[in-house]
């Protein structure tokens, strides 16, 4: 998954105007390949979603997009009601567009998707004068800045910090002026397995609960119609069951629209921390440690230009979280964790 931000994204974002707040019956959803959003394929392919919508009156449309950033780039012009995003690439674009995004699922955390890879035995210090190839201003480029941190390093330390697209991203490893790579699943592991010399330096493991996985959708437009909120996480955790459950017929067919057989799939996912259980997902959203993690976000998008046009400071956008409490300014929340329709979903209200 190309977890990326881009300066057109965030441009797109400026010059949003977010959806007016109004009743209606027809809803997109965008999404993009990953392993813990294949799900949102599967509920539009197998018409679990079609009916969850009949069930309230409404249609819901789920398309995926190639590419990750141009997705959230529909979302945020007001194209799509919702889409896949981290919690990242959600403060930086729509939110700090000016678009009231509001998580409406929180579906797993990386637990090792993510990772700094190096060639040869060694430590994080050992990057210290190397560089380093990754996709710039992505959660790739946050984790290394992450990993640096604890170590007592910083990106200065290193000799350069190389833009590499996640498409060239293997073959550059293979090459031999690429000491480092960061990249994410499936690249990570097709690295890891080809070449003996790749050590792992430091992944998402190490950070838990830090880059999260989301589906998002216009505050407004939710509000305006409760009936999408149910209706979209009714669909996902009677998915979420089947994955729970080990149903191999659900596995393998996300397994195959994301490129992979059910083994490949299943070493996906056992880097992923799933919230099978909605009332796992609520406790995450309501994680006390969670608006650490966003000011943490917040601090390094600013760190890096890109948290909104002109953003004054790591403060600009405002996040609300389900105890009504909120970090950034109280006045510009753009970002809102809403344990509602996750909550009635462990309630069984659905």
């Amino acid at each position: 998954m190309t977890k990326l931000m881009s300066a057109t994204a965030l441009a797109l974002g400026v010059l949003a105007v977010p959806l007016a707040a109004q009743e209606k019956t027809e809803f997109k959803l965008a999404w993009s390949i990953y392993v813990g959003w294949m799900p949102w394929g599967y509920l539009e392919d197998s018409g679990i979603m079609d009916k969850w919508a009949d069930k309230y009156g409404i249609d819901v449309e789920i398309v995926q997009f190639n590419d990750y950033v141009e997705s959230i780039n529909q979302y945020t012009a007001g194209a799509f009601d919702g889409v896949s995003a981290t919690n990242m690439d959600t403060l930086s674009i729509p939110s700090g567009g000016g678009v009231d995004t509001t998580a409406l699922i929180v579906g797993d955390y990386s637990n090792g998707n993510d990772a700094v890879i190096m060639k040869g035995a060694g430590s994080l210090e050992d990057l210290k004068g190397k560089p380093v190839n990754l996709v710039e201003l992505s959660v790739s480029h946050y984790l290394l800045a992450r990993g640096l941190d604890s170590v007592g390093l910083e990106e200065s330390d290193l000799a350069s910090v190389i833009n590499t697209s996640d498409a060239d991203m293997i073959a550059a490893f293979a090459t031999p002026d690429v000491e480092a790579v960061v990249t994410w699943n499936p690249l990570v592991s097709e690295i890891m397995g080809s070449n003996p010399d790749a050590v792992n330096l430091f992944d998402s493991s190490k950070i838990p609960g830090e880059i999260l996985d989301l589906m998002v959708v216009n505050t407004e437009t939710l509000e305006a119609n409760p009936s999408f909120g149910k209706a979209v996480a009714g669909a996902w955790y009677e998915v979420m069951a089947l994955m729970a459950a080990g149903d191999e017929e659900v596995l393998t067919a996300m397994a195959e629209a994301s490129g992979t057989d059910l083994v490949g799939y299943k070493a996906q996912l056992a880097a992923t921390e799933m919230f099978f259980d909605p009332a796992a997902a609520v406790a995450q959203a309501s994680a006390g440690d969670l608006p650490e993690t966003m000011t943490n976000v917040a601090e390094f998008l600013f760190d890096k230009g890109i948290l909104g046009e002109g953003a004054p400071s790591a403060d600009f956008v405002g996040i609300a979280y389900p105890d009504g409490t909120t970090t950034g300014d109280a006045g510009n929340v753009k970002f809102r964790f809403d344990t509602t329709y996750m909550q009635m979903a462990a309630d069984g209200d659905l």
